[in-house]
């Protein structure tokens, strides 16, 4: 076998520019901070700018592809060996290999030692592969051109957009269903006669935290609210007592569980279960809303004083118009029950496989094994699939909720429709963040990311918190800091298994929830609902918003110490 001595010759590539790729990311997320806050570009626009000037920035930084061929591989010694002439690699370097058979020696591999200048060694072969068959090529894997940015942003969009899209749009149309039949508050009625006046905050939590799963935050405040401004004037608390409770429920689930848009996003571009994510979503939010629920707003309330809004409020649904809370309960729980089920039979196929399996061996294995499971496990596996799922209640929802109370087909068709037009602008800003992560795989920098975070120490789950923390105080948005620190994690996820990728997706959705302040379309319009100026605001909801992140990720440490 070749020594494992350094060929340097003049022009070699050289190992992963990482100094000038993490100060290229730098650039990139500077940019697209003063696009969205100083030049208020709509975060759609600003992601895909952001996007391809990094690209434009690494067609220089990381050079040309130079393709040579392969014209010779085999395995000595646990080690991949190829034969490339006047290859012009070294040490430390990551190349490409496509083209070859058996297809065993392709992919993205690092150069471990290159004897000569025609021989490069790399770690990863396994005894017993057949020697090459067919000839193929090696090149720098991170080289990208002007031609191909478009392509790259293209295939980054739709990649991104295949299942989002599809979950965030019939989402939407569910949460409309519910909203415009009085579902939503037929749920916090029921709950508040439950708990009582004398508990109603404790109401309004539970009611914030199960509504929130399939309606928009600023939707279902916009419902609650003459119900808020009601239990205020017939109690003579203050506003903030039940308000406060109300949106710290609804922004856990908003934020942690499925399919509410940030988690499904993040889920889908870390490549985890949405079961996971629901299950590790409602085990870590659910103690946090209750420890940053009525306890922890009633002493935040106590810092200000706001007196009634006295702008009209609309006109609430006589009880006797409301669907049965058993109804819309039952709604909401099917999906994520069937998307349980079907994690769960998953796993217990999974758990016939080969634990040494690689991440995408194991994906290829658990899905001819599903194929070829007994009946009863396919179809529970098929209706548990987020789309069906989702899609089955949404159709029980329209018949239930729409044409079984009297709604015409024209009246059920419009509202359908324009629950699409807020859909779109979220499925859109998704896809762009697809594009981001994109970017950042195929020039190398989330590969740089993981070269400088990888061996510094720091637990994985907590460099994800970090990183949506970062994004989230600095421009705001919630959606984009989870879509951005999705991107930035995708060098750091290979060989995780389902449950760490979840807690991952949690982590993200942690640190995007908190630091609430003046930058947040949110932080806005608790404001305005609550009656609050910016200053009583920032001492209230800014305060709950920190607590909820913090909470939240002290559990998903604990979490993280025993999941592997």
């Amino acid at each position: 076998m070749p020594s494992f001595t350094t060929f340097d010759p003049i022009f070699a590539q050289t190992p992963l520019p990482v100094a000038s790729l993490i100060a290229l990311l730098f650039f990139g997320i500077v940019l697209l901070l003063l696009m969205i806050l100083k030049f208020k570009w709509q975060a759609f626009i600003a992601l895909l700018v952001a996007s391809i000037a990094v690209a434009l920035g690494a067609v220089f930084v990381n050079g040309k592809a130079e393709p040579v061929a392969v014209t010779g591989a085999s395995v000595e010694n646990g080690n991949i060996v190829l034969t490339v002439p006047g290859h012009g690699r070294a040490v430390g370097s990551t190349v490409a290999v496509s083209g070859i058979e058996p297809g065993v020696y392709n992919g993205n591999r690092k150069v471990i030692g290159a004897p000569d200048a025609n021989t490069l060694i790399f770690e990863g072969g396994a005894a017993g592969t057949p020697a090459l068959s067919k000839a193929g090529s090696l090149k720098n894997p991170y080289a990208i051109s002007l031609t191909q940015i478009g392509g790259t942003v293209v295939n980054g969009m739709g990649s991104a957009l295949g299942f989002i899209a599809t979950i965030i749009g019939v989402g939407a149309i569910f949460g409309a269903l519910l909203e415009h039949s009085g579902g939503t508050q037929s749920l916090a009625r029921s709950t508040l006669k439950l708990f009582g006046v004398k508990k109603a905050p404790w109401a309004m939590l539970l009611t914030g935290f199960i509504i929130s799963i399939p309606v928009f935050l600023d939707v279902a405040l916009v419902i609650l609210a003459p119900l808020l401004y009601a239990l205020a004037r017939d109690t003579k608390k203050p506003l903030l007592i039940f308000g406060l409770p109300l949106v710290a429920g609804m922004a856990v689930t908003h934020a942690f569980v499925p399919p509410t848009p940030g988690p499904v996003a993040v889920g889908y571009i870390l490549g985890v279960n949405l079961g996971w994510v629901i299950g590790f979503g409602i085990l870590v939010g659910l103690p946090t809303a209750l420890i940053c629920g009525p306890w922890l707003c009633s002493k935040v309330a106590k810092l200000v004083d706001v007196p009634l809004p006295d702008h009209v409020v609309e006109a609430e649904v006589e009880d006797g118009q409301l669907p049965p809370v058993s109804l819309i309960l039952g709604l909401i729980a099917l999906p994520i029950g069937m998307i349980l089920a079907s994690t769960i039979v998953e796993q217990i196929v999974a758990g016939g496989l080969d634990p040494s399996l690689s991440n995408s061996a194991r994906k290829t294995a658990l899905a001819s094994a599903l194929t070829s499971s007994s009946p009863l496990i396919q179809i529970i596996h098929f209706i548990g699939h987020p789309v069906i799922a989702l899609l089955g209640s949404t159709l029980l929802a329209i018949w239930f909720l729409g044409t079984k109370r009297g709604g015409t087909k024209d009246e059920i068709l419009e509202l359908c429709t324009k629950a699409l037009g807020p859909a779109g602008i979220i499925i859109l800003i998704t896809g762009a963040g697809g594009v981001f992560k994109g970017v950042l795989i195929s020039t190398g920098i989330a590969d740089a990311l993981a070269d400088v975070f990888g061996n510094s120490g720091i637990p994985v789950v907590a460099l994800a918190y970090v990183f949506a923390t970062l994004v989230r105080i600095a421009q705001g948005s919630a959606t984009v800091a989870m879509l951005t620190a999705a991107g930035l994690m995708a060098g750091f996820t290979e060989d995780l298994s389902q449950p760490v990728l979840a807690l991952i997706t949690v982590a993200i959705a942690a640190g995007a929830t908190g630091f609430s302040h003046v930058n947040d379309s949110g932080f806005w319009m608790i404001s305005r609902y609550m009656g609050m100026t910016e200053k009583q605001t920032l001492k209230t909801w800014s305060v709950i918003s920190i607590a909820i992140s913090l909470v939240s990720f002290t559990f998903i440490m604990i979490l993280s110490l025993f999941v592997k």
